[in-house]
């Protein structure tokens, strides 16, 4: 039979949980025997009881990975945190493969298999098993949230006896699943809203949820479509010309939130100081993307700086603000991608050689970095 072990997160500032009451009924449903880490839900929302109601074991850290066969985490555990786990065991959480190499070197050192959630391929059969979306989604109604608190004026258009309110501008950078999200947060909450992107598929999208899209258009060269549904790299054509769009677009708006990301890079500078000293004394951004290196000249991640008189919020694991919504979503993710794979047989999830999910997330196997991404 199975066992499953649920950590609880070690990072400083991570309050989610790989694992939720309802995640822990369908595992064992399965024929799994699941342990939780005591208090491993604890800062989402999720106690102890909840976790025993369901029918899981709870304990401490030791005892939780004790001949544990999948070891379930939100951000990739530390060594100290996994001491005493079995050779063969899987980990399996986000990973941050190109970030943090050294765990994964010790991972394969260790004798553990360890599957990265966000190297999930984007395909239709894989989208329920997709952590970059569940998590980006609500990461970009946060930014929104977070720059209306930020915002020492009103989001929607106001008439009243003493005179109009005008609404605020918003302008998103990078339409992928947290930029569709902070349009239409910013479209509810009365906002005039306009975004951009380097995909030139994502207009529609902009343009169906009410926003204006803002790009360049006419320009030779452009490479931003990507690989897997992400941005790619821009042509030096387009960035120039992005470039002065945006200058002039940028010096209007009240906020801007920044969200591009290209998967194993730093994040692409979209918004240089001189445009922020553009802007109007007051206005905010927030950029998603400060823990990568920020899409912001200026942004420092996990903290709120103001430059020129803009505020810039450097967002540091914006989906941990959310935690007990986000940990639900990650847990379910977890469930989906392991659920698929389950082998009645043998009563336990099973990668089979050539399968693109699988071979995707797959880090680490037999004592060595196996992913042909973490090898190049």
């Amino acid at each position: 039979m199975v066992r499953i072990a649920v950590l609880r997160e070690h990072v400083d500032g991570e309050r989610r949980v790989a694992a939720t009451p309802e995640t822990v009924k369908k595992f064992i449903a399965l024929g799994a025997v699941v342990a939780v880490e005591r208090d491993a839900g604890a800062a989402a929302g999720y106690t102890d009881q909840a976790f025993a109601d369901a029918g899981a074991q709870i304990g401490d850290r030791a005892a939780t990975v004790a001949a544990a066969d999948i070891l379930l985490g939100v951000q990739g555990p530390d060594a100290a945190t996994i001491a005493g786990t079995a050779s063969g065991a899987w980990i399996v959480a986000a990973m941050n493969p190109f970030g943090e190499r050294a765990k994964i070197d010790g991972y394969a050192a260790a004798g553990l298999e360890a599957l990265a959630m966000e190297f999930m391929p984007r395909i239709t059969r894989a989208q329920s098993m997709d952590i970059l979306s569940s998590q980006s989604n609500l990461s970009g109604y946060k930014a929104v949230l977070d720059a209306a608190a930020e915002y020492d004026r009103a989001f929607p258009m106001m008439m009243t006896a003493a005179g109009t309110v005008s609404a605020a501008k918003v302008f998103v950078m990078g339409v992928g699943v947290a930029g569709l999200q902070a349009i239409a947060t910013a479209r509810r909450l009365g906002a005039q809203v306009s975004a951009t992107d380097v995909r030139s598929a994502t207009k529609e999208q902009i343009q169906s949820l009410g926003a204006k899209p803002v790009f360049v258009e006419n320009v030779a060269g452009i490479e931003g479509e990507g690989t897997g549904g992400y941005a790619g790299e821009m042509s030096p054509e387009y960035q120039a010309a992005q470039a002065d769009l945006v200058s002039a677009h940028i010096a209007r708006q009240d906020i801007v939130i920044t969200t591009a990301l290209i998967p194993g890079r730093a994040a692409p500078r979209l918004v240089s100081d001189a445009q922020v000293a553009s802007m109007r004394a007051g206005s905010v951004i927030v950029d998603l993307a400060a823990e990568q290196g920020g899409n912001v000249e200026g942004a420092v991640s996990g903290e709120t700086v103001v430059r020129h008189g803009v505020k810039i919020i450097g967002a540091r694991n914006m989906a941990s603000r959310l935690a007990t919504d986000t940990s639900a979503l990650f847990a379910r993710n977890l469930y989906n991608f392991l659920s698929a794979f389950w082998d009645k047989d043998t009563g336990r999830p099973v990668l089979p050689n050539g399968d693109e999910i699988g071979d995707a997330v797959r880090l680490t196997r037999g004592g060595a970095v196996a992913n042909p991404r973490l090898l190049t």
